[in-house]
């Protein structure tokens, strides 16, 4: 159920009788058809595990559940739109940054500091954002939101790429991150992000960067 882009803060999506997507609540500007909209207390196709991992991560952004037949319209907040296709992988998301995806795909939460050790954790801690990533993992597609739009930036195997933590969106394939400092402890003191920190991700896949660092 691909998402049709309309312009670049609105996208389209088409059901069909049997087909479902999980969108933000608020997310929805327009429909025709036949179409239902129901709260989702289980976080998606996670189910339980997944609604607590999101409860602990502090990522209360509640899901709603959309079925029937119709084309439905997705928006919000004028943040602009960037629609990813999955074809088996997996996708690490903010569940902030969520606009919509495909019933499809299975969703999940992972701790960043299993992938960045230490310093995992000392991204969600400096930077605001959760210890706790969403996962999306299928195939199907994935409408996320960005500050300014976003630009998919590939990581190859010997060519790392370091990312502002703030203008972080997503990233998918094998890739590793870690939270890595531009600058001593002592003068990293104050400082949120920007210079002082980088998010570096290596192996190979791609990582979506936003234009601008303000929080959504």
């Amino acid at each position: 159920m691909p998402f049709r882009e309309i312009n670049s803060k609105m996208v389209e999506a088409t059901l069909a009788p049997g087909q479902k997507l999980f969108s933000q609540r608020g997310a929805m500007l327009a429909y025709r058809g036949e179409v239902s909209f129901t709260p989702n207390i289980q976080g998606g196709q996670g189910g339980v595990a997944s609604m607590i991992g999101r409860r602990v991560a502090g990522e209360s952004t509640p899901l709603m559940t959309v079925e029937g037949s119709g084309t439905v319209m997705f928006g919000h907040g004028g943040h602009h739109i960037q629609v990813i296709e999955l074809a088996g992988d997996t996708l690490y998301v903010e569940a902030d940054r969520l606009l919509a995806f495909d019933g499809t795909l299975q969703q999940g939460t992972m701790f960043m500091g299993s992938q960045g050790g230490v310093m995992g954790m000392v991204r969600g801690q400096v930077t605001g954002q959760g210890l706790f990533t969403t996962t999306l993992k299928g195939h199907g597609a994935v409408a996320v939101m960005a500050h300014g739009g976003a630009i998919e930036l590939p990581i190859t195997p010997g060519r790392d790429v370091h990312v502002d933590p703030q203008a972080y969106v997503a990233h998918h394939g094998e890739v590793r991150n870690k939270l890595s400092t531009a600058v001593g402890w002592r003068d990293m003191v104050g400082r949120g992000s920007g210079e002082a920190f980088q998010l570096e991700l290596s192996g190979s896949g791609a990582v979506y960067v936003q234009a601008s660092e303000e929080k959504l």
